[in-house]
């Protein structure tokens, strides 16, 4: 299809189409129930894929509570390889099985929103939540956030259809669902509100925000029945310091270069996933080899949410910062190449904890005095910023995170505007972009650029 063509399947919405920002507004009954319900059912669904995750994960490497990386660092040698030959037959006979599921090829999210006014095939959909939801828990190292993601907006698509709504306004509640599976995995609604707008809408539009945050808020506290309302990342209070700032300044930039780098290894790496038989084949192989390799470096298996940590409180040699650098980005690529579905979030923010934390030493041989563990916070937040080209949602989702937001706001807003102005600068493509065509990224480029209607 040209870029015309899909252009024309975004067209400004009729009077009638429109986004009710009252309730007095014809239809609006409708569309705000179908929010409602929106909230609600991917707050459930969120809480439990994200316990079934930690079932898996418990089983697979007899770990106790989250941790995976203390889990793993105690196994048999032999368990990393045995787990992840099994993640990798599991990960094949999956595709195969979903392939099945629904005519024609699936869907992705971003897509669907932009060039499908936000329908998915539901059974692909949910298969491919469940089925990341299994491979993470098993050490895959992708994120566990695309399963809520996916099934925040299969629960959008449904209730669009029950409430007969608007391609408009379907669209919104899609990308609304799937921010809210986003608030409600991580305990961040707000976060997950400007998610939903900024990245997977993209659009920041006044007539949007009110369901956002009414469908992330409400995910978010039925999450909370099971989940816990706490910060995923415990930090200090770290102070700022011009040091802090001229850092932020020059390590910007780098950070969005290195993203831009990230992201066309994601878009490779996803453009050359097997076909055919080899989708069988592939993923044992590769995810034998990340089993094989984590034997070593233990840190490779999982979202990178442990080493992150550990990363933000300065207990990671400066070696094992660099060598990690290398190899965490390589091992996503390997499992997105191999055919595994999974998030990419929490391994871009891993990504940038550790490239902040690598500048942020070099850093302070020359200009001591700052914490290096605020480095690895910083970069983590540049490079999320920029492989998402979400910087606002960033900024919000990073104070949410980490329970601050004042401490360090000055450099990490030097360090989110600058790394994403550089990225977006060479590279219009986000990690959320990886399965669209370069047409289909700058029809949505295009329409993103049109004036606010």
């Amino acid at each position: 299809m040209t870029t015309d063509i899909h252009l024309s399947q975004m067209p400004p919405p009729a009077n009638g189409d429109a986004i009710p920002s009252t309730l007095a507004r014809s239809g609006a009954a409708r569309f705000w129930l179908a929010v409602l319900l929106t909230g609600i059912a991917t707050g459930i669904g969120a809480a439990v894929l994200t316990r079934l995750l930690e079932v898996v994960q418990h089983f697979m490497w007899n770990g106790a509570g989250t941790n995976l990386l203390d889990a793993t660092e105690h196994a048999n040698p032999w368990r990393h390889i045995l787990v992840l030959l099994g993640a990798g037959l599991v990960t094949g006979a999956g595709q195969i099985v979903l392939k099945h599921l629904s005519s024609g090829n699936g869907i992705d999210t971003t897509a669907a929103i932009w060039f499908h006014a936000g329908r998915l095939p539901a059974w692909r959909t949910l298969g491919s939540a469940l089925l990341s939801v299994i491979i993470v828990g098993m050490g895959v190292s992708l994120g566990r956030e695309g399963a809520p993601k996916q099934a925040g907006s299969v629960m959008a698509n449904f209730f669009s259809d029950r409430a007969r709504l608007s391609d408009e306004q379907r669209r919104l509640l899609v990308a609304c669902g799937a921010g809210a599976g986003m608030g409600a995995a991580y305990g961040v609604p707000l976060g997950g509100a400007l998610f939903s707008l900024e990245v997977m809408r993209g659009v920041l539009a006044l007539r949007y925000v009110l369901p956002a945050l009414f469908a992330s808020v409400v995910a978010t506290a039925v999450s909370w029945v099971a989940l816990p309302d706490a910060p995923t990342y415990l930090i200090p209070a770290y102070p700022t310091s011009i040091s802090c700032v001229a850092w932020a300044l020059l390590a910007g930039p780098i950070a969005g270069i290195a993203s831009v780098g990230y992201v066309r290894l994601v878009t490779c790496a996803d453009r050359n996933k097997p076909q055919g038989w080899l989708r069988l084949a592939t993923p044992v192989v590769g995810l034998g080899l990340l089993g094989a390799v984590s034997i070593w470096y233990p840190q490779l298996l999982g979202n990178g949410k442990d080493i992150s940590q550990l990363a933000f409180t300065n207990q990671v040699a400066p070696a094992l910062l660099l060598m990690l650098l290398a190899l965490k980005p390589a091992a996503t690529a390997l499992c997105v190449c191999s055919g595994a579905p999974g998030g990419l979030f929490t391994p871009s923010l891993t990504v940038g904890a550790l490239l902040g934390a690598v500048l942020g030493h070099a850093w302070s041989w020359f200009w001591p005095g700052v914490p290096p563990g605020l480095f690895a916070v910083l970069g983590a937040a540049a490079v999320l910023a920029a492989t998402t080209q979400g910087p606002i949602s960033t900024v919000v989702l990073m104070m949410e995170l980490t329970g601050r937001d004042r401490s360090f706001i000055v450099p990490l807003l030097l360090a989110v505007a600058t790394a994403t102005l550089v990225a977006r600068t060479i590279e219009p493509r986000s990690i959320y972009d990886a399965r669209l065509t370069d047409e289909e990224v700058a029809a949505r480029q295009k329409a993103r650029e049109l004036p606010a209607r």
